[in-house]
């Protein structure tokens, strides 16, 4: 077999070897490593003073307590169980409000999006809704569902519905209209524009009204967890500021940032993965 005939007739078995990764796709993922290093370098500069201003007595330890005492003290409690149930608990009621006040904000934005018809039905009874704060719901919510897990699900659904709400409107609403002309000039029906051309084009303004419900997520927990709750992160703080524990108060505030920074990242992750045919979020040597 000749030359030719092998690289037109590739013998059976073998794989061809993977193309070689574009220099500049190496580099910018590189520089993401630096930027991920930079980003973390002011909070562990803050921490590193935060224990020495506490060591040397400058913070007294009722106000703050280092951070290794903090760190010791989510230690204890995870050897004990009770860090980890609660955390566990906690997280399970963001999960659940998440879903079901996502998937409605989602729903109505969609809907009103679409329809200025709906906008005029359902917009100004949202907006409303939205401005009134989390405490000055709390009585009613207590009367409709008691001081149950309802309660608690209710608030954070609330909390994370109006994000995803606003954006998923905004985005369809911003559509370019050349590119629903180009659908029209191709031939594509009502059901394949929306699959193909809105839907994609307004995932940047979801995908950002995610990253905004998840940390609303989280707000509207730490006010439902102050509803008669016996356990999670909102009740250990709860407990805690009974006995003065400030170590685990501190120890509660550092895995709500710590939660809501991996959050962000997750989100940040699907951007990349669900809009890597965006300009904006492909690697420059990719584009």
């Amino acid at each position: 077999m000749t030359d030719v005939d092998r690289l037109a007739f590739p013998v059976t078995g073998t794989r061809a070897a993977p193309a070689p990764r574009p220099r500049a796709v190496k580099g910018f993922a590189a520089g993401q490593r630096r930027f991920l290093v930079l980003s973390w370098l002011a909070p562990a500069l803050a921490v590193a003073v935060w224990e020495v201003l506490a060591r040397s007595g400058w913070i007294p330890p009722h106000v703050m307590p280092a951070p290794s005492t903090v760190a010791w003290t989510g230690i204890r409690l995870t050897v004990a169980g009770t860090l980890l149930h609660d955390l566990g608990i906690s997280l399970l009621r963001a999960a659940t409000g998440f879903a079901v006040g996502g998937g409605i904000g989602f729903a109505l934005g969609t809907l009103v999006g679409f329809s200025r018809l709906a906008e005029a039905l359902v917009d100004r009874s949202v907006q409303m809704v939205r401005a009134i704060p989390f405490l000055a719901l709390l009585p009613l919510v207590i009367v409709w569902f008691g001081v149950g897990e309802g309660a608690k699900v209710f608030l954070v659904a609330l909390g994370v519905a109006f994000p995803i709400y606003i954006n998923t409107t905004l985005g369809i609403r911003q559509i370019d209209p050349k590119l629903l002309e180009l659908a029209r000039v191709q031939g594509l029906g009502p059901w394949r524009t929306i699959r193909r051309v809105i839907l994609p084009g307004a995932l940047p303004s979801v995908l950002t009204g995610v990253r905004y419900s998840l940390a609303t997520a989280w707000l509207a927990l730490v006010v439902a967890e102050t509803i008669g709750a016996d356990s999670g992160i909102g009740f250990l703080a709860m407990d805690a500021r009974e006995f003065l524990r400030t170590d685990v108060i501190i120890l509660t505030i550092t895995i709500y940032a710590l939660i809501g920074v991996l959050a962000d990242s997750i989100a940040r992750l699907l951007e990349r993965r669900l809009l890597a045919w965006h300009p904006n979020y492909a690697p420059k040597g990719a584009r």
